[in-house]
């Protein structure tokens, strides 16, 4: 076994062995003693309590009934009386993208849900902006807008007729005329530089439509907007981490963290300031050659978070395999087929794969050797597929499960991909609002055949998979304004309904979970993701107090009211760091 990894897993093994020692009797007084309550603990057998008792260093040393916790009280116990209300593991999001509370410094982004929307945007930002300035809007999801397609180049040029307009979702983009002129693309670029790309061309007029995929290297924008100092940047970011305190987040994988975040997030630590775990996920270059990429990940390797805590560590790498299902360019195993809807006029399109089987073999291979988390956005069943085989390969020489190698989105899958998942105890983070919000297109697209495995989250549960619940969280402070809501009873209930917008029926009931199958994939199953189930995750002896106060029970209260749940009270290890005005 390599050195890192044997060191980690022996930490893994004494932590674990702290976790789960006995706390009955132990000399040290309870700090804090909740009681007369609905302890909902999370362990393996989802049991329910009465009371808890935490120490003065934020450790559960008691859970159980009312007289027996009550029994360890001193004249130092804080003691809160609960009165019936439910108290429960602090929620965990296996996804975001801090970077998103810094969307609206310049000015605040409408919500736009038809096309006229977008145009109307666009419009006022040109008025706003100089003539020749770009205008860039992001992250309106055709998948989301009422008509359910691209706006075109010629409307883009309408609205904004003296500027160059970039519409980028997620991995592809589609530009106005000008904004195709200033970056040199035409009906004969050509992409030289080894990575993924494809221009769309109109079938009847020969020319470019404006829709890049995989192609944003190569759009020449210099946009004047107003920029942040540091201090509002870490302002801004310490506003998003109290927002999730106050849905009930106690810890968060940052899927997409950098140096200048790493250092932000130190300093927050440094003065007492980060209110939740953060465990992240470092990314790298992977165009070019194979010494330049292997060298960005010996520079992550080096990183002293790696060897962080659990309040603030890098756990492991991502990187993007394949395009995206809200913009048409995932990566099936079977072509997309023309549609008007994504502007896909090849009819052998499959999507974009934007890295070979074999560099990402390497990828996995460096990054697990070293005891690190490999994870990859795989949306299309047939990224999933690939990044399985890589898997399965790096296996025979040193086991993936003992890193927990992730799929992240996961989205189309097969039945073949769930069990092999399972067997190699590859982790999946699945977003269920993707659900509820896409699956009207993607039911029209592919149908209910090809739909059949989006989202298989019984069936993972079921072969034993573990399956974390995350938003991919990008912009704006808000867990229902928010592009892709944070909210964590919004997933929960989307997980247990397959509720889905503008449909009659549930996406492929058959994969409905149970509320409390829901409730671990946003607690002990992240846990497990990030690396941090000896000390969180589930409310049990030995374990940090990361736990939160509901003015509803989950696992009793009208289905359709559980989105709505309100967080009364959150802790971190047993520190109160939100209470509800």
């Amino acid at each position: 076994m390599r050195p890192l990894l044997l060191l980690r897993t022996a930490f893994a093994v004494t932590l674990l062995s702290a976790a789960f020692s006995p706390c009955w009797g132990q000399t040290a007084a309870p700090a804090l003693i909740l009681h007369h309550g609905r302890v909902l603990t999370v362990d393996p057998a989802f049991s329910i309590r009465e009371a808890l008792a935490v120490d003065a260093t934020g450790r559960i040393i008691a859970c159980g009934g009312n007289q027996e916790v009550l029994a360890l009280k001193e004249t130092s116990t804080q003691l809160i009386d609960l009165a019936g209300k439910t108290l429960m593991p602090g929620l965990m999001d296996s996804h975001v993208h801090p970077g998103a509370a810094l969307t609206e410094y310049d000015h605040e982004i409408p919500v736009m849900e038809t096309i006229q929307d977008v145009l109307n945007y666009i419009a006022a930002r040109a008025k706003a902006t100089p003539e020749g300035s770009w205008i860039h809007i992001r992250q309106v999801f055709i998948t989301r807008l009422k008509e359910q397609r691209y706006p075109t180049r010629q409307e883009l040029d309408a609205a904004a007729p003296k500027h160059a307009v970039n519409f980028s979702t997620g991995p592809d983009c589609l530009l106005n005329s000008l904004a195709l002129q200033r970056s040199g693309i035409t009906r004969d670029f050509k992409i030289t530089d080894g990575g993924p790309g494809k221009v769309e061309i109109d079938p009847v007029a020969g020319e470019p439509t404006g829709l890049l995929r995989e192609m944003g290297r190569f759009v020449k924008m210099k946009q004047q907007v107003k920029s942040p100092t540091p201090a509002e940047v870490y302002e801004r970011t310490r506003a998003l981490f109290q927002d999730y305190n106050s849905v009930g987040l106690t810890a968060i994988g940052d899927r997409g963290a950098g140096r200048a975040s790493l250092d932000r997030y130190e300093e927050m630590k440094k003065r007492g300031e980060l209110s939740l775990r953060v465990m992240c996920s470092h990314t790298f270059n992977t165009v070019g050659m194979w010494r330049t990429i292997e060298q960005g990940i010996d520079e992550i390797i080096a990183h002293p978070l790696c060897k962080g805590d659990d309040r603030l560590r890098i756990i492991g790498t991502k990187v993007w395999l394949d395009g995206g299902m809200l913009t048409g360019s995932a990566y099936m195993s079977r072509p997309w087929g023309i549609s008007q809807v994504y502007g896909i006029s090849d009819p052998a399109y499959r999507g974009t794969l934007n890295i070979k089987p074999e560099s990402l073999q390497k990828m996995v291979d460096k990054v697990t050797a070293a005891g690190l988390q490999f994870t990859a956005h795989s949306v299309g069943d047939g990224a999933v597929h690939t990044l399985l085989d890589a898997y399965e390969k790096v296996n025979t020489a040193h086991p993936v499960r003992d890193t927990r190698a992730c799929i992240t989105h996961s989205n189309f899958m097969s039945e073949e991909a769930v069990r092999r998942a399972a067997g190699l105890g590859v982790m999946m983070d699945i977003q269920p609002i993707w659900l509820h919000l896409d699956s009207r297109t993607l039911l029209g697209q592919f149908g209910q055949a090809r739909t059949r495995w989006f989202q298989p989250l019984k069936s993972i549960f079921a072969a034993g998979g573990v399956v974390g619940g995350g938003s991919d969280h990008m912009q704006k402070i808000g867990s229902f304004r928010s592009v892709n809501p944070y909210n964590p009873w919004l997933g929960m209930w989307i997980a247990i309904t397959r509720t889905a917008r503008f449909l009659d029926e549930p996406m492929h009931a058959e994969e409905c979970l149970t509320r409390e199958q829901a409730i671990q994939m946003y607690t002990i199953n992240n846990a497990k993701l990030l690396f941090l189930e000896t000390q969180t995750g589930s409310l049990q002896t030995g374990k940090q107090a990361d736990m939160i106060l509901l003015d509803r029970d989950p696992l009793t209260c009208p289905i359709n009211e559980l989105a709505q749940t309100k967080v009364l009270k959150t802790w971190l290890a047993g520190q109160l760091v939100y209470q509800a005005r």
